[in-house]
């Protein structure tokens, strides 16, 4: 088949690869829509650290053209999603049902062949039916999820208000997300104006620029000076990992789902308002819950396909296949405005 690898001296490869067997419990997927993840760029930036050469990929949707004798639940033609999480269901968080903080997770993307190829293995519990949705769509599930995890475990309560902190994809999926767990109004916060429209776009009452406007005094204003009843920080950013602290109202919530690239340092005044105003404050990591692969998954399917998240426009850039590289190439010199990327390995299917 068709791939793309990264090759030994970390450059992408278009090129043939032999295909993965299909185990007794695995199905094969024929690729028809992989998103680029930011995590996939921050790897590239870096530097890879696994096995190379690696196929890379991890949010992805296609059809079943092969199940293995002890499948069950598909059928040949089905149309899916795949969750790329391999946790290992034996270890005492996996147990728990959190299956997130396994101790002996794989990633398909990263421990195993990825989506941007003609076609990958997976075992069977690892997808899920999406029904009528576009595979364009469906590829967006994973990123969905993972902002659907942070929002149900953060404790929003009807007619909070919420700031989000960086309007990147995770941050328009957040904010489309805390709305739907109803949220009154969200306040969108970035440095690119454009990302600030389509936050509002996507549903942002108010957008700040925090070059522009004094940050902590806009959204006192806002909020008639109590501050928000949630923060989300999904920038990934030093700067706004400490400005969540300051933007919170007492008892507040206070998220993080944007990773820590460089060591954050925090000055007196927003480490004090953790217990000065009693703030909440917590991490998430990726997308599960119980039963495996959870609800995040599961509702995310049924909203979309209900209406009640539109995914109209998240899309602002499509490649074929053999365009990863420049697909990596415009993220990482940011030579554009973008959200989600995605790469399209069948010629002409969305």
């Amino acid at each position: 088949m068709k791939a793309v690898q990264l090759d030994k001296n970390q450059k992408f490869v278009y090129t043939d690869v032999e295909e993965a067997k299909v185990g007794s419990k695995d199905v094969r997927i024929k690729v028809f829509a992989a998103g680029i993840c930011g995590s996939d760029t921050h790897k590239i930036a870096t530097g890879w650290k696994y096995d190379l050469p690696a196929i890379m990929g991890h949010e992805f949707s296609g059809e079943i053209i092969e199940v293995g004798s002890e499948v069950t639940k598909y059928s040949i033609g089905d149309r899916v999603v795949g969750m790329p999480l391999l946790p290992c269901h034996e270890c005492e968080y996996c147990e728990r049902g959190l299956y997130g903080m396994c101790e002996n997770y794989k990633m398909i993307g990263t421990h195993f062949g990825g989506a941007f190829a003609e076609n990958l293995v997976i075992p069977e519990r690892n997808v899920l039916p999406i029904g009528d949705m576009s595979y364009e769509d469906a590829a967006m599930i994973e990123p969905l999820a993972v902002a659907m995890h942070s929002v149900m475990n953060v404790g929003v309560e009807i007619g909070d208000t919420a700031v989000v902190l960086g309007t990147g994809t995770i941050g328009l999926f957040t904010i489309k997300t805390l709305l739907l767990a109803g949220a009154k109004y969200v306040i969108a916060v970035d440095i690119n104006n454009d990302k600030i429209e389509a936050a509002k776009d996507n549903g942002a009452m108010y957008g700040i620029n925090s070059l522009e406007e004094d940050l902590q005094a806009r959204v006192m204003e806002i909020t008639n000076g109590l501050g928000a009843d949630i923060v989300m920080e999904c920038a990934g950013s030093k700067i706004t990992q400490e400005q969540a602290l300051l933007l919170a109202k007492k008892r507040g919530k206070v998220g993080y789902t944007g990773i820590a690239y460089s060591d954050v340092l925090m000055h007196e005044k927003p480490f004090e308002n953790i217990f000065r105003r009693e703030l909440t404050v917590k991490g998430f990591w990726n997308s599960y819950s119980a039963p495996f692969p959870g609800k995040e998954w599961t509702n995310l399917i049924d909203f979309i396909n209900q209406g009640r998240i539109k995914l109209d426009g998240m899309v602002t850039h499509r490649y074929p296949l053999s365009g990863v590289a420049d697909a990596f190439d415009m993220i990482l010199s940011r030579k554009e405005s973008y959200n989600k990327v995605m790469i399209f390995p069948q010629e002409g299917v969305k």
